[in-house]
């Protein structure tokens, strides 16, 4: 699994705060282009997010399902961009004094073409995309309001 960390300059409260709004991940995760739906309940397990990803014309729609949630702490998804493939995602969450977290990003392909095509060009390319998802969720993170 490829893993990817960043401190953030943010409680984790404002960090969870992010990821726990389904709406927002078309601002943060590279590749994702719309938000099409989000269950209710997000992001208890068994929740989706419904996506469209990749440039327009070309863009796919598929969904991501929550396997594990641990709010504060740690987030699982399944995402899907059929015919790609799957792959299991998985955000961590460690508070580093009051005003830092350190977010660690974990990718795996689970299922798919992209999953027999591994080598060390696809990893690079997706530590880049995942640092630079990191880079845009410390953004939004950092000027959130603490929920109260």
């Amino acid at each position: 699994m490829a893993i990817v960390q960043q401190v953030i300059k943010a409680p984790v409260q404002q960090v969870w705060a992010v990821l726990a709004d389904g709406w927002t991940y078309s601002d943060w995760v590279v590749g994702t282009a719309h938000m099409r739906n989000v269950d209710d309940g997000w992001p208890a397990v068994g929740t989706r997010l419904h996506h469209r990803a990749g440039p327009w014309p070309f863009s796919l729609e598929d969904s991501s399902l929550v396997l594990e949630c641990e709010p504060e702490r740690k987030l699982v998804l399944r995402v899907k961009l059929w015919p790609a493939g799957e792959a299991i995602v998985v955000f961590a969450l460690e508070p580093v004094g009051p005003d830092a977290t350190r977010v660690s990003l974990g990718e795996d392909f689970a299922a798919g073409p992209l999953r027999w095509v591994r080598n060390k060009l696809n990893d690079l390319v997706l530590h880049q995309r995942n640092k630079e998802t990191l880079n845009r969720l410390s953004d939004i993170a950092r000027r959130q309001k603490t929920p109260d």
